[in-house]
C-alpha cells in the first residue's frame, strides 16, 4: 500500500510517500481502508517535528483519524464486517496509572495510508448521511467537546460560555456542544472571518481578540456578569489571564490544548476569592462518538473544512495548517 512515512523528525519535507505491506488484521482487529483523515496541528506537525511529549518511535506513520470502509477483520470480530462505513477514534489502549494511553498515529502507525488496523470496538459507524471528510472530522473533535463540557465543566442550559480559538477544530466543536447543550455563547479569534465562521454555526455574540480588549467585551456582552464557562484551548499567555477574568463567581474553566505555547500566568487571588474551578481534561467515549454522528447525520452538528488533499500533498497540507490562515480543517484522501 501508499503511506506518508517519515524516517525522521524535521520540518514538512521528511514526509515521504513510499510503498510498505499493507497492515494485517490480527485478532479483534479490523483493517479500514481510508477514505479521510485530518491533520492535526499537535498530534500531526508536532509529532512529525519532533517536539511531542511523549517518545515517537520511528519510522512512523501520522494520522490519528482516518475513516473509512472495512476491507477486511480480523479473528474474533463478530460486531462489524466488512463493507461497514467506520471512523476510528484515537486511544488503541486505555491509560494507567502508570502509563499514558497508546494513541494512534503517535503510539502506532495511524491513518496517513491507503489502509489502517485499529480495534474492531475502536471503529464507530458513520452514517450513510455523512461523508468521510464531514466524520474524520466531527469524530476527532466534537466527542471531546462534549467530554469537557458536559461531563466536567457540567456546562448548564442557559448558561454563558466563552470559547477561545472559536474557529479551530476543537474550538467549533465547542460552539455546537455548547449551543447543543443549551448554553449561550460567546465565541473568540484573532480575526474578523474565524469570529464570522463561529457565529455562522451558532454562536450568540463573537470577539476579535487581537482587535478587542477580550475582557471588556465579554463583560459587556454578559451584562457585567461574566461567562460561567471558558473552553480554553489556546494557551496564549497574552489572551489566558484576560479569558480568565471574564469568569464570574464559581466559574469554571476546562482546557485540552495549548496551541500557542502552554505557559500562562494564573491569577492565584481571584481563583480562589470567586471560588473558581480549572480543569485539564483530555478523552472521549464511544457513546459521545456515535451521538457526535448522528448530531452530524442530522445536521446539528456542521465540520469547518478547508479543503481534501490527496495524499501525496501531505507535506502542502502540512504547510497551510501550519500557515494559520486557514479557517478549518484539511483533510487528506488517499483514494485522490
Amino acid at each position: 500500500m501508499k503511506a506518508i512515512v517519515i524516517h525522521e523528525f524535521g520540518p514538512p519535507s521528511v514526509m515521504r510517500l513510499e510503498d510498505v505491506p499493507t497492515p494485517e488484521p490480527g485478532p479483534g482487529e479490523v483493517l479500514i481502508a481510508v477514505h479521510a483523515v485530518s491533520v492535526n496541528r499537535t498530534l500531526d506537525l508536532v509529532v512529525r517535528a519532533g517536539k511531542y511529549a511523549r517518545r515517537v518511535s520511528l519510522p512512523h506513520v501520522l494520522g490519528v483519524d482516518p475513516s473509512g470502509v472495512i476491507a477486511k477483520v480480523g479473528p474474533g470480530v463478530t460486531d462489524r464486517k466488512v463493507g461497514d462505513r467506520v471512523t476510528a477514534m484515537i486511544r488503541v489502549s486505555e491509560a494507567t496509572p502508570t502509563n499514558a494511553p497508546k494513541l494512534l498515529g503517535v503510539n502506532v502507525w495511524g491513518g496517513y495510508a491507503e489502509y489502517v488496523k485499529v480495534p474492531a470496538q475502536n471503529a464507530r459507524p458513520v452514517p450513510n448521511a455523512v461523508d468521510f471528510a464531514t466524520a474524520t472530522v466531527v469524530a476527532r473533535h466534537a466527542p471531546t467537546a462534549f467530554h469537557l463540557l458536559r461531563d466536567h465543566a457540567r456546562l448548564k442550559d442557559g448558561e454563558w460560555m466563552l470559547v477561545m480559538g472559536a474557529a479551530g477544530g476543537l474550538g467549533s466543536a465547542g460552539v455546537q456542544a455548547a449551543k447543543y447543550l443549551g448554553a449561550k455563547v460567546i465565541a473568540a479569534a484573532g480575526a474578523d472571518a474565524r469570529v464570522q465562521a463561529a457565529i455562522d454555526l451558532g454562536a450568540d455574540a463573537g470577539v476579535n481578540y487581537r482587535a478587542q480588549d477580550l475582557t471588556t467585551e465579554v463583560l459587556r456582552i454578559t451584562g457585567g456578569s461574566g461567562v460561567n464557562v471558558v473552553f480554553e484551548n489556546v494557551g496564549d499567555p497574552d489572551l489566558f489571564g484576560k479569558a480568565f477574568a471574564a469568569l464570574a463567581r464559581y466559574g469554571r474553566l476546562v482546557t485540552a490544548g495549548g496551541h500557542a505555547g502552554g505557559v500562562v500566568p494564573l491569577d492565584v487571588n481571584r481563583l480562589y476569592l470567586n471560588q473558581i474551578t480549572v480543569m485539564g481534561v483530555t478523552g472521549e467515549t464511544p457513546e459521545d462518538v456515535d451521538m457526535s454522528l448522528k448530531a452530524a447525520a442530522e445536521g446539528r452538528l456542521k465540520a469547518l473544512i478547508e479543503c481534501v488533499l490527496p495524499l501525496a500533498e501531505a507535506q502542502r497540507a502540512h504547510a497551510l495548517v501550519a500557515d494559520r490562515t486557514i479557517i478549518g480543517k484539511v483533510v487528506l484522501d488517499p483514494r485522490q
